[in-house]
């Protein structure tokens, strides 16, 4: 039997994209251990979350650092003792160098179909506001690869909405969120069947 595949998981918010994956690792739906939680907002809920479930936290702020690089490396100095197979990008709003020894590791849940509605500044609903606005008939979320580009690494595997006539940003967002609650654990599940580092 292999053993499960080991996490770090990123979070900036509510920590709701964390709440799944406990969830489905608990109901032994998803095959995996989180080994680590990274928080890089103070005050947000989602610190909560391993705190209460006994996982251990990591509070790195962005706001504690000058630059992208800085923040990088902290959080990968944070991360590096427990050596996860895999760094997953959940609900993580800020830009995440990867260094050489994760390249092929790190992993991201974004709310469109990639490559459309990706890139720096699109996240949460700014993405569904300009689905919207741009008339699309579907929607969706994309689980990627993350590279030293935003939003730009191969997919995974996605996902997909109808958007509907009379759809606000707040609806469209609830659906797909649903549908990332789908994806990023299948994802994870499959990489989990790859070759171990």
């Amino acid at each position: 039997m292999t053993a499960p595949l080991r996490l770090a998981v990123l979070i900036s918010g509510a920590g709701r994209t964390l709440q799944n994956l406990v969830d489905r690792i608990a109901s032994g739906a998803l095959a995996a251990q989180i080994d680590v939680v990274v928080c890089s907002k103070k005050g947000v809920a989602g610190r909560d979350i391993p705190l209460r479930h006994g996982i251990p936290l990591a509070d790195i702020f962005r706001a504690d650092f000058k630059d992208d690089a800085s923040f990088g490396r902290a959080i990968h100095e944070a991360i590096a003792p427990w050596r996860p197979d895999l760094v997953v990008l959940a609900g993580f709003l800020h830009f995440l160098p990867v260094p050489a020894d994760w390249r092929g590791r790190v992993v991201n849940i974004h709310p469109a179909l990639l490559p459309k509605f990706g890139g720096k500044g699109m996240y949460g609903e700014h993405v569904h506001r300009a689905v919207i606005a741009a008339g699309d008939r579907e929607s969706g979320c994309t689980v990627h690869w993350v590279d030293d580009v935003y939003d730009h690494g191969g997919a995974i595997l996605q996902k997909r909405v109808p958007v509907l006539a009379g759809d606000t940003p707040e609806l469209l967002a609830k659906r797909v969120f649903e549908k990332e609650c789908e994806a990023l654990p299948e994802a994870i599940a499959l990489l989990a069947r790859e070759p171990r580092r």
